[in-house]
């Protein structure tokens, strides 16, 4: 708390840290004072011995005051001890007179006196380097707290930023959604190039053919030309529009709109066709911690959930579909190298016997048996997100068009 001060042994410290400290010398200088017989000259003089030879170490100044303390004791111990010894009667030298013995005494104690000024001096003088030393350890100490606090708060501003800023596209991504919804159920906007586009989408035996866009999703391919379908599971926050372009990459970190956003968007694999159709629709979306995109797919990877959620609806711009679950497993993304089943790499069946070979190694995989197969011919389903107990880890959901 600002402004508070800490007194141990008569002596103030501002900072809890400091105080800590203090304590931890007060119980030093305690156990010492309660080992040591204070009245002792001997004790005294084996206790200022260690204390002057740093065998105790002190972080604050109450081992000097202790120093200090002890030296004045023992001081005193000597002046009491001769006080009651006897002083012995001192000799002059033969040759000498009285006074000349006299005179030779008092120049010995001026001597002596001058010694015990230049110790004095060389202790104080000491004694102040010693507390130059604390006071710049404590210095030091205040400067590490304070830099601590300011890193601390510099990374709590950090990490308010960037919740800011995570916040700020999830809000931008589920309004953008809520409105594609609504437009859904909007009348049809005219608009002769997004209901019956003036190039043909696809040949078949040399003769054009076009595909007539559902109208709940012409106003939004109206909106955004890269719309493929619309996937969604009842009960989840799985209810997004279907991108696809050319470059698998693009969607990991943009919206719908174009606009950089980390959430990206639901996207069909760029080899995928739904106007053919391939074998398989392979969508992808991220992981997201907050459960939105494909965040509650692995929650697939209990079978109660599946049997709670047994069904996937995705229609493409041209058709309605009803996917029913039939596999779900752990994969992950492999080396080019590697010979291993590669789910994201099953398009198209080119026949039956790879239809079905593909079917097993996905059944082998599966967490569950759900009971659901499927046939050469029919529709498949796949949608893939990370899964994090592995590098480059993928939780996969298969399912197949079922008749409604």
């Amino acid at each position: 708390m600002a402004g508070k001060v800490f007194i141990v042994e008569g002596r103030s410290f501002r900072t809890e840290s400091d105080y800590a400290l203090a304590k931890r010398d007060k119980e030093t200088i305690d156990r010492l004072r309660s080992q040591t017989n204070l009245q002792d000259k001997a004790e005294l003089e084996a206790l200022q011995k260690a204390l002057r030879g740093k065998k105790y170490h002190f972080h604050t100044l109450l081992g000097q005051d202790f120093l200090e303390e002890v030296d004045e004791l023992l001081k005193k111990a000597e002046s009491a001890g001769g006080t009651r010894r006897q002083k012995p009667k001192r000799a002059v030298h033969p040759g000498k007179s009285e006074k000349e013995g006299v005179d030779s005494r008092r120049n010995g104690r001026r001597g002596e006196n001058v010694l015990s000024t230049t110790a004095g001096s060389a202790g104080d003088k000491a004694d102040a380097a010693l507390e130059a030393i604390v006071q710049e350890e404590l210095r030091k100490r205040e400067k590490r707290r304070k830099l601590t606090i300011i890193l601390c708060s510099a990374l709590g501003v950090c990490c308010l930023g960037y919740f800011g800023v995570y916040s700020y596209y999830n809000y931008r991504t589920n309004k953008t959604y809520q409105q594609l919804s609504e437009m859904k159920e909007k009348p049809v906007i005219s608009n002769s190039t997004a209901a019956n586009p003036t190039a043909p989408l696809y040949t078949l035996d040399d003769e054009a053919e076009e595909k007539e866009v559902l109208d709940e999703y012409k106003n939004l391919l109206i909106a955004n030309r890269k719309l493929i379908g619309w996937v969604k599971i009842e009960g989840t926050y799985i209810d997004y529009p279907v991108m696809q372009t050319t470059d698998n990459e693009y969607y990991l970190d943009h919206n719908l709109n174009q606009e950089y956003d980390k959430n990206g968007t639901i996207f069909m694999d760029k080899d995928c066709d739904v106007l053919k159709p391939s074998t398989n629709y392979i969508l992808y979306g991220h992981h997201m911690k907050n459960g939105r995109m494909f965040g509650q797919l692995d929650l697939y990877q209990k079978e109660s959930y599946y049997k709670e959620h047994p069904y996937i609806s995705f229609d493409t711009i041209y058709e309605k579909g009803t996917y029913q679950v039939m596999y779900v497993f752990r994969s992950r993304v492999y080396k080019e190298s590697e010979i291993v089943f590669k789910y994201y790499q099953f398009i198209d069946a080119n026949s039956e016997q790879e239809f079905d070979s593909y079917m097993k190694e996905m059944a082998d995989m599966s967490l569950y048996d759900t009971g659901v197969t499927a046939e050469y011919g029919d529709q498949l389903l796949t949608l893939s997100t990370c899964d994090y107990r592995e590098t480059d880890g993928r939780f996969v959901v298969v399912a197949k068009k079922i008749e409604e």
